[in-house]
């Protein structure tokens, strides 16, 4: 029944990056839950025990497989942050030229930390993201 196993939670996602061992990675996620909260206008949501969402979209494929999904969030993980989102928008290819040091996965970026990355397009990235993922998001069948 449920297609996503990540789904929203009641945690709170400020006393979960306040949970973060690591004290960059813990300092980078607060810069991110304030950024993203600022240029989505939606609270911060826990999806699953390790993902902090800002708002959602939902999601239909060919197989018939349905759910939501956080339009934009990311996660704080050991070796990395890990965002989500960021790469589909349309206008997201020249900005990732310019984003600084990253890596790529089939959905998600990949940075190391935040000092590593222009703050201003990566704000731009989740803008255009979240709109992009909200709004007009059609996938193909």
């Amino acid at each position: 029944m449920s297609a996503n196993k990540t789904a929203p939670t009641a945690v709170d996602p400020a006393q979960f990056i306040s949970a973060v061992s690591h004290p960059t990675r813990r300092a980078d996620a607060e810069v991110l839950l304030r950024m993203m909260e600022e240029v989505s206008g939606e609270p911060a949501v826990m999806w699953g025990p390790t993902i902090v969402g800002f708002g959602s979209y939902h999601y239909k494929y060919e197989s018939g497989r349905e759910g939501d999904a956080s339009a934009i969030g990311f996660s704080p993980r050991a070796a990395n942050l890990a965002l989500y989102g960021l790469t589909i928008a349309p206008t997201a290819g020249p900005l990732l030229e310019k984003l600084g040091k990253c890596k790529r996965g089939a959905s998600c970026l990949y940075v190391n930390k935040l000092a590593d990355v222009d703050l201003d397009v990566l704000a731009r990235l989740a803008r255009d993201g979240y709109r992009y993922m909200t709004g007009v998001v059609h996938h193909s069948s």
